[in-house]
């Protein structure tokens, strides 16, 4: 009888032997914990997720010129779950893998965190997309969502850009704490899985603005990852907090 092949997500034992792979250097790296990892899924998985992501006028995303157009311009999310009603199923299983235990299983093994929660709701995450002039100021992320009263300890993001450019900008920088330096630059590639900690010290985002052709835009998957417990000497709260960098 005739199996198809299990989504690479629901791989238990592969993605626990990924993310032991990589618990020394994500925990080693600088200047917060972090690992880049690229071709994450097998290639024709990215590829379908990439023709399932919608497109800029698609009815699923919120109107950002009605949100924060000074930190975040033409950045365009979904802001929870209640509005993926008729996303293709490629995606949205996609999605909810990303929720699912071998994934949580993998995250653990990565970071050495215990007792990981998902956000079914994506409350803030799930689908983002960022239109052409647009940007994403260095920021801290809130880390208690108080709705479920848990707190957030990790932020996933997995880019679906494929054939990007360098001098499209939009490069993931990651921050000093203190908003002065950016350590690390990571472009947003096709296929590449980015995780790092969530804490007031995580500064991170795309300040130069996208400057890509028409029609080009910065697709990716962001997911946030929580414990029911704080984590011990963080400052947690549910606001996000803006840096001002050159």
């Amino acid at each position: 009888m005739f199996r198809k092949k299990t989504p690479f997500l629901y791989q238990i034992d592969s993605l626990e032997t990924l993310g032991s792979a990589h618990h020394e250097a994500y925990n080693q790296a600088e200047p917060f914990r972090h690992i880049v990892l690229d071709h994450f899924l097998p290639e024709k998985e990215a590829k379908a997720a990439l023709k399932a992501f919608p497109k800029p006028t698609s009815d699923i995303w919120l109107d950002w010129t009605k949100r924060d157009t000074v930190h975040q311009p033409k950045k365009q999310g979904i802001g929870h779950a209640s509005r993926l009603k008729g996303v293709d199923p490629d995606l949205l299983t996609l999605l909810h893998a990303f929720n699912a235990y071998p994934f949580l299983n993998f995250l653990e093994k990565l970071t050495g965190i215990k007792g990981l929660l998902p956000d079914p709701y994506f409350n803030g995450g799930g689908l983002h997309q960022i239109l052409s002039g647009g940007k994403l100021a260095v920021h801290t992320d809130f880390n208690h969502l108080e709705s479920l009263n848990i707190y957030r300890r990790l932020n996933v993001i997995f880019y679906l850009n494929q054939d990007w450019k360098d001098s499209y900008n939009g490069h993931l920088e990651l921050w000093d704490k203190h908003g002065k330096t950016c350590v690390k630059s990571v472009a947003p590639r096709f296929n590449r899985l980015v995780v790092f900690n969530t804490d007031k010290g995580s500064l991170h985002g795309h300040p130069k603005p996208l400057s890509t052709p028409d029609g080009v835009t910065r697709k990716s998957i962001a997911l946030y990852y929580y414990t029911a417990s704080p984590s011990q000497d963080a400052e947690y709260n549910g606001l996000t907090d803006w840096f001002e960098t050159d």
